[in-house]
């Protein structure tokens, strides 16, 4: 059997930095085995992901997203349309031959998506058109530019391309993504010119290798998302030779734990696809019209973002975030059956709860949720088994005193609902 070696965090990475938390809290790992830039995901960074995947779910669905499954492979003809083959062709997987066609890992998922809008005729009725996914992509990043969690070859992406009439209607889009993106991060407790910044990302009508040649369409495209910047009041910077190759973008952008500025996502104008996939739609008047389309993602990559939590955090995860919610220490081994039935009853009441069952002192049970930072834990001696209670302890706050199982539930739920 070939030796398997698992990637370990240097020793002089900063003490916040994700990567060295992400292997001191269990969330992810990465295997030489299985390939570089590939993460492995362990139980509790799977938690993790599995709330923020909902969370956004659950979110763009409530703000008039339309959430679809596309497939992770396609053939290379879809992104010889796109125009991303010659573009891209360098970061993409090898294509693969299959019954005589060349298939691929898919980069992106906006191809898929304008096929499902393309599926039957369109009216200006149905429009804007917010077709949503949480699609897994794979890139082949150069060795050299991995980085954790920030720059991986696997990735899932919160993505989102929205179908408009026209560019009035695409800035009204394009207000309400950062919106949307200004509400997820406030319950991620991030500010705007503190925690990121907007960068307002622009072409090179020099350059017709790199952008697509539409030297109207640049100026319109560029002038629309500075527009909107300004009339949002917040700075924002210039950045020429930034865009993507179809349409200039609003990049999110976020400092991670090494001081390292890095684009987390973006809102793009594009007005180079629809001419690509002849998307059009039947206007009012009942002629045919070609859309614009706004690409966005409300928090980018699950893996940067969760890089970024970590260390935003560091690794003490929100009560509605952290994997383990309560920990739930019994004194001594009499103790042992009453805490087994608290946990029970935790769990079923929704709460992410996990005993400790080793020999240790009570103190250095402590000391081990502390470490872990887990938001709660539970002491259970005499006192508690006697009296069918719990003794209830914050990481932060300290000692919160003798509770019942319901109330201690009830007042979780509260702070979780919150997402304080």
């Amino acid at each position: 059997m070939a030796e398997v070696t698992v990637e370990k965090p240097a020793p002089e990475l900063a003490e916040f930095d994700h990567r060295r938390l992400g292997q001191e809290l269990g969330l992810f790992t990465f295997s030489d085995l299985v390939g570089s830039g590939l993460p492995l995901w362990l139980p509790k960074g799977a938690t993790i992901r599995r709330i923020l995947e909902r969370f956004i779910v659950d979110t763009e669905i409530a703000w008039g997203y339309s959430h679809v499954y596309t497939p992770d492979i396609a053939k290379l003809d879809l992104y010889k349309t796109s125009g991303h083959y010659p573009y891209y062709k360098d970061s993409m997987y090898a294509p693969i031959t299959i019954d005589e066609h060349e298939f691929m890992l898919r980069p992106m998922t906006c191809p898929h998506h304008f096929q499902l809008y393309a599926d039957r005729p369109r009216s200006y009725r149905e429009l804007p058109m917010r077709i949503a996914e949480l699609a897994k992509l794979y890139r082949y990043e150069g060795s050299g530019e991995l980085s954790g969690l920030v720059r991986v070859r696997s990735f899932c992406l919160a993505d989102a391309h929205i179908i408009c009439a026209d560019k009035d209607q695409a800035a009204l889009e394009v207000g309400k993504a950062l919106d949307l993106i200004e509400h997820i991060a406030t319950v991620f407790g991030l500010t705007l010119g503190k925690n990121y910044s907007y960068r307002l990302s622009l072409g090179d009508r020099k350059d017709d290798k790199k952008y697509y040649k539409n030297d109207a369409a640049w100026d319109e495209g560029e002038s629309m998302l500075r527009d909107v910047l300004t009339k949002r009041g917040g700075a924002f910077v210039e950045a020429e030779g930034e865009a993507a190759f179809y349409g200039p973008k609003i990049d999110i952008q976020m400092v991670d734990a090494r001081g390292k500025e890095n684009t987390a996502f973006t809102v793009q104008y594009d007005f180079c696809m629809p001419d690509r996939f002849n998307l059009t739609y039947i206007a009012s008047d009942g002629t045919e019209k070609r859309p614009v389309v706004v690409h966005r993602s409300s928090i980018g990559a699950i893996e940067r973002v969760m890089a970024f939590l970590i260390e935003h955090y560091k690794g003490a995860f929100p009560l509605w975030l952290a994997p383990v919610q309560v920990k739930v220490l019994p004194i001594g081994e009499k103790h042992v059956a009453y805490a087994e039935s608290v946990v029970a009853e935790l769990m079923q009441s929704g709460i992410r709860a996990e005993l400790d069952k080793s020999d240790e002192s009570l103190g250095k049970k402590v000391r081990s949720a502390k470490v872990e930072k887990v938001p709660y834990f539970i002491v259970i001696g005499d006192q508690e088994f006697g009296s069918n209670t719990i003794g209830v302890e914050h990481r932060t706050e300290g000692k919160i005193g003798t509770l019942s199982i319901t109330d201690f539930v009830t007042r979780l739920n509260q702070e979780i609902a919150t997402k304080q």
